[in-house]
C-alpha cells in the first residue's frame, strides 16, 4: 500500500464540517436556531444581498466536478473524483482560509451540471470547476457567467496564470523578450485554450498551437468553434505539421497534453536558450534532466519534486480569496493579467532553478489576494 492511500484510509476524508461555536448552551441554541435566527431570516429576505454579512456564503466555494477529466486518469466519475476534490478544499482552508466543499455530481450532461449549479448557488461565494473536460467545460463556465458570483474553470485560468507568470520571470533568465517570442501550446483543451488566449492578451503574438491531429490552422476541417478560435489567435503563418513543425526556431514550449511528447527531435528544433514547461501530470512530457541534456536552459513542470513546480495550485487560493473578498462576479482577462504579474514579482531575481514562488511561501497568496482587491 503506497503512503498516499495509507494516509487516506487513515483520515476517511480530509475535510470536516464544524461549528463556529465552542460548545451549545440553551441560550446559544435560542440564538443560533429557533427562535432567535428568524430574525436573520428575516434581515435577509429584506435585502438579499445581506446574506453575505450573516452567512457561511461570504468565504465559501464549491468545488464542482463530473469527474471527466480527472488529472492524467481521464474520465474516472464522480465517486473516484471524490479524493482530488477533497484535496482542492483542504488546499482552500489551509492556504486560503476559505471553506470549500466538493460537489461531484452523478452527471456529465452540461445543461444538467449548470442548472444543478445555478440551484446549488445560493449557498457559496464562488464556484470552482473543476477537472471536466473541455469542450464541455467551456459550455459549462460560459452559460454561468450570469449568476452573480465568480464561475471559475480553473484548471483553465489558474493553470493560465501560473503559466505567464512563470514565464514573465524564465525570459528574464535567458534575456528574451516575451512578447517577442515564439511560443508553441501543445494541448487544446481546457488548459492550452486558457493558456493561448491569456499569453495572447498580454501580448504574445507568435503562438502555435497543436493539437492531437498536428498544427491548428485555417487549412484543417476537423475543428470544433474553440479550436477554430484559437486559430484566430495563433499560427499568423498558417502553418501545417506535426509538434516537430511547429518547434522549428521556437522559444518556448508549453505542454499540457501527455506524457512523453517532446521526443529529442522536438527538443532539437527549438531555439538556443529555450524554455521549456513539462505541465502533463503526473507524467510529464519530458523529464527535466533529459530536457537539460538536450540543450534547454529552464524547465518547469507541474510537479513539486523538481524545481520550477508550474501548479494552479499556486493561484487559485489567493485568486478565490480576492474575489470572495471584493465580492467581484467574474473573473476578468484584466484580473488574470494583474494576477500573473504579481506572482511573478515573488521572485525578484529568478534563475534558470527558481522561475517561480514556492506553494509554501506564504507571500503567494496574499499577494494575489491584493492585486484582485486592488483592481
Amino acid at each position: 500500500m503506497t503512503k498516499a492511500l495509507s494516509l487516506h484510509k487513515k483520515l476517511k476524508g480530509k475535510i470536516v464540517i464544524g461549528s463556529k461555536l465552542p460548545a451549545l448552551s440553551p441560550r446559544e441554541l435560542s440564538l443560533i436556531y429557533t427562535p432567535g435566527v428568524a430574525e436573520v431570516v428575516r434581515y435577509i429576505s429584506e435585502k438579499s444581498s445581506r446574506v453575505y454579512d450573516v452567512t457561511i456564503k461570504a468565504n465559501t466555494v464549491a468545488v464542482v466536478t463530473d469527474g471527466s477529466a480527472v488529472l492524467g486518469l481521464g474520465n474516472v466519475g464522480a465517486q473516484a473524483s471524490l479524493p482530488v476534490m477533497e484535496g482542492k478544499c483542504a488546499l482552500f482552508s489551509l492556504l486560503a482560509g476559505i471553506n470549500a466543499f466538493p460537489i461531484c455530481l452523478a452527471t456529465q450532461d452540461a445543461h444538467q451540471i449548470v442548472q444543478t449549479i445555478r440551484y446549488l448557488a445560493p449557498v457559496f461565494g464562488g464556484i470552482n470547476l473543476e477537472d471536466i473536460a473541455a469542450p464541455k467545460c467551456f459550455e459549462i463556465e460560459g452559460e454561468l457567467q450570469d449568476l452573480g458570483i465568480p464561475v471559475v474553470h480553473d484548471d483553465q485560468h489558474a493553470t493560465a496564470i501560473v503559466v505567464l507568470a512563470g514565464l514573465i520571470n524564465a525570459v528574464k533568465v535567458v534575456d528574451k523578450n516575451l512578447k517577442k517570442c515564439k511560443i508553441v501550446i501543445v494541448g487544446a483543451g481546457a488548459a492550452g485554450n486558457a493558456v493561448t488566449k491569456l499569453l495572447h492578451a498580454y501580448g504574445c503574438k507568435r503562438l502555435i498551437v497543436v493539437d492531437s491531429h498536428g498544427i491548428i490552422s485555417s487549412k484543417r476541417r476537423d475543428l470544433d468553434i474553440y479550436k477554430t478560435f484559437l486559430g484566430t489567435l495563433s499560427n499568423l503563418k498558417n502553418l501545417s505539421g506535426n509538434i516537430e513543425d511547429a518547434c522549428q526556431n521556437a522559444d518556448i514550449l508549453i505542454g499540457v497534453s501527455k506524457r512523453g511528447l517532446f521526443t529529442s527531435p522536438v527538443m532539437q528544433a527549438l531555439n538556443k536558450n529555450a524554455i521549456v514547461f513539462a505541465l502533463a501530470n503526473p507524467d510529464p512530457e519530458i523529464l527535466p534532466d533529459e530536457a537539460k541534456k538536450q540543450g534547454v536552459a529552464i524547465v518547469a513542470t507541474g510537479r513539486n519534486d523538481f524545481p520550477n513546480q508550474v501548479n494552479n495550485a499556486l493561484v487559485f487560493p489567493g485568486l478565490f480569496k480576492g474575489l470572495l473578498k471584493s465580492r467581484k462576479t467574474a473573473l476578468t482577462d484584466e484580473l488574470k493579467l494583474t494576477s500573473a504579474i504579481a506572482l511573478a514579482s515573488l521572485v525578484p531575481n529568478p534563475t534558470p532553478e527558481k522561475i517561480i514562488p514556492s506553494l509554501f511561501d506564504k507571500n503567494v497568496v496574499p499577494t494575489i489576494t491584493r492585486a484582485i482587491v486592488q483592481s
